[in-house]
């Protein structure tokens, strides 16, 4: 009888015989879904790994078409480049809770050569892990060359090309067996990344991020009447009414002076260590002006550049790329456009390169006067972090606003802080600020039986007592920005306008030592805890809320406003005091809208009753009475996905720029 070959011994030698693929192939999906297991944690999930699978079993397909001794080459150049992926991601992720894109790579590498200190800071040991895969391969090579692999392999290129490529397909077939329309669209939008990385793994995204990111170039080619179509059915169904209430018009004619407090915090306005508080000035500032104490930045992967973006545009930032990098040609009604109408000269100001996130660019569009920047206009006598120090910036930008208000009378003018930036570490390394975040209590000398005074390290070297430390020296920044524009005569009839850009960008696992710190035993309380305080998504999400104050020397306007308000609130809020209005904000007056709704660029919402997270399957709700309305629900689901999708489709399609020449030309056909 003929001695047939067992399964397990067919297995052995498709093993033996397509060894470097399936190293490349294991190897890059490990890798994968180590990166998932670092940043989005989903550990159970198989779909990404099919995802990640079929990727990879896509791209070794075509090593079968080299002759075998120039296999190795292939795949080691496609391993380099998933590694990469991987590094790149997982750093930025730590630092930004966000993936990387490639739209953005540009002016990302800006960092590197802005402040070395950055990226000594942002790099952790596990981020080169995934290097294992380099050498993994290599030295598989060196024990195949000494066994004559190479000599021994036959050349069965197409064959074994389509039959792993088949291989591809069939994974691919079970992929998609397991996901639904949802993610689909998910996937095509793009607006929350974490959800793309979860559910289609990190290779299917950036091939995903790779086709977004040649979007503005190829998109407004095609489909702009249906976009325009809807562009029109939404403007037309919520044209918004005027209205007037207590506040209209309270600051018409005042000059506004705008301050972009970076990486600002709304949970320590008020916060003390030991008795001292960690924002004195702000903290008298949003107690004698109009303070919004639940007011959210609206920022994606733009983070400062983004928030600029809907503060003065009462738009959303773009679902891939951001519009300070891709879509900066693109007309937008602004508040320095719409106060020049009133008469006002407006500036910007800023201690970094003009060049960083093109500013020098895109402020000229948005109707910017002038930008003083970096060395252009300022002396950089004294650096901190990325660039010159806030208390220097400031120092210098008060006689450059005495001298626009004397050369222009009324001004709008923005000043964009600096010092306040990620890692944080450089205040404290430098012992620029006089600020401990450690615990002092009383404790009886056990040897002396005296009561004595000791400190608990509590914060004191952590990222986030960093930041503390840091933010101490933005407010002390800010208390003599404001002496110094007393002092020029610059506070009378004028508005200050602060607020937070975005949130700092630190670790769930920072907060967790913050909250739940025993300063009697110097360590985190245990989960099994009665006063354990867990920092989920929820409450690390709601944390991330940033100070906004509208101040006046007089206290024309003060109080305290509780409603939920977001970053595109402020145009048509601002507008309402001032006089002005744009017929695109998204945003509303807070003061004329009794239910309010935040929507974030991931397509999470908040209201005054409702946390929604769309991360999860279905949709996770956070309510103030653990009660869920789906209609409730599902109403402002929809008009989230809606106002995304207009606010993009004016960003890609340039729409308000088109619509007023097609109406212009219209008009002008009608009247002949």
């Amino acid at each position: 009888m003929e001695k047939t070959d067992s399964l397990i011994d067919k297995l052995i030698f498709f093993i033996k015989s397509n060894v470097l693929l399936l190293a490349f192939v294991v190897s890059s999906v490990f890798n994968a879904t180590l990166l998932r297991f670092f940043t989005v944690k989903n550990y159970s999930d198989f779909r990404p790994i099919l995802a990640d699978l079929s990727v990879t079993l896509a791209i070794g397909a075509f090593s079968y078409l080299l002759k075998p001794k120039h296999r190795f080459l292939y795949f080691f150049i496609w391993s380099i480049l998933f590694v990469l992926i991987c590094i790149i991601n997982s750093i930025y992720y730590t630092n930004f809770l966000s993936f990387a894109s490639l739209s953005l790579l540009a002016t990302s590498l800006q960092v590197i050569g802005v402040s070395d200190a950055v990226v000594e800071n942002i790099m952790e040991l596990k981020d080169f892990i995934f290097l294992w895969q380099l050498f993994a391969l290599f030295f598989l090579n060196v024990y195949l060359k000494r066994n004559h692999y190479y000599e021994k392999k036959e050349e069965h290129g197409l064959k074994n090309t389509l039959i792993t490529l088949c291989t591809s397909l069939i994974t691919i077939g079970f992929f998609i067996a397991n996901i639904n329309s949802t993610d689909v669209s998910r996937l095509g939008k793009q607006w929350n990344r974490e959800l793309v990385v979860m559910k289609f793994g990190i290779y299917t995204y950036h091939v995903n991020d790779a086709i977004a990111s040649i979007k503005p170039q190829i998109i407004p080619l095609f489909g702009y009447d249906q976009a325009e179509k809807e562009f029109r059915e939404y403007y037309e169904k919520n044209k918004k009414k005027p209205t007037t209430n207590e506040y209209t018009n309270v600051l018409k004619g005042k000059n506004v002076i705008v301050i972009h407090a970076e990486s600002f915090q709304q949970f320590l306005i008020g916060k003390t260590f030991n008795g001292v508080e960690v924002t004195p000035n702000m903290n008298r500032l949003t107690k004698e002006g109009l303070y919004f104490s639940n007011f959210y930045a609206q920022e994606s992967v733009g983070t400062s550049s983004d928030t600029e973006f809907t503060f003065n545009t009462s738009l959303l930032p773009a679902s891939s790329g951001t519009v300070f990098v891709n879509y900066f040609d693109r007309e937008y009604i602004t508040i320095p456009k719409l106060l020049k109408e009133q008469g006002y000269y407006t500036f910007s100001m800023h201690g970094n390169n003009g060049s960083y996130w093109n500013r020098n660019v895109v402020h000229e569009n948005f109707g910017y006067d002038n930008f003083y920047y970096h060395k252009k206009d300022y002396e950089i006598d004294e650096t901190i972090g990325l660039g010159l120090s806030d208390k220097s910036f400031f120092r210098q930008s008060v006689p450059k606003i005495k001298e626009v208000k004397e050369k222009y009378g009324k001004f709008y003018g923005l000043l964009i802080m600096l010092t306040n930036h990620t890692p944080f570490s450089d205040i404290n390394e430098r012992h620029l600020v006089d600020f401990d975040v450690d615990y002092k209590y009383e404790k009886v000398n056990e040897e002396t039986g005296e009561t004595e005074m000791v400190s608990a390290p509590y914060l004191e070297g952590t990222k986030l007592g960093n930041y503390i430390k840091s933010v101490h020296y933005a407010d002390e920044a800010i208390g003599e920005l404001m002496t110094e524009l007393e002092e020029a005569g610059l506070l009378e009839n004028t508005a200050i306008v602060i607020y937070g850009d975005h949130d700092a960008k630190l670790k769930k696992s920072e907060y967790v030592r913050y909250y739940n710190y025993d300063p009697y035993t110097d360590s985190v309380l245990d989960e099994e805890d009665p006063n354990y305080v867990n920092v989920d998504y929820f409450n690390y999400e709601l944390n991330r809320k940033v100070p906004f104050l509208i101040w006046t020397k007089d206290q024309t306007v003060s109080g305290e406003v509780t409603k939920v308000m977001g970053m595109y609130d402020v145009l048509p809020t601002l507008g309402n005091m001032m006089g002005f209005s744009s017929p695109y904000a998204l945003g509303h007056d807070i003061f004329s809208i009794d239910n309010n709704v935040v929507i974030f660029p991931s397509g999470d919402w908040l209201t005054d009753e409702v946390y929604y997270h769309t991360q999860l399957d279905d949709g996770k709700v956070l309510t103030k009475d653990g009660i869920m309305n789906k209609e409730y629900i599902e109403n402002y689901t929809k008009i989230s996905e809606e106002e995304l999708s207009v606010s993009n489709k004016i960003i890609v399609y340039d729409l308000i720029r088109k619509t007023k020449e097609k109406d212009k030309i219209m008009k002008e056909y009608q009247e002949e």
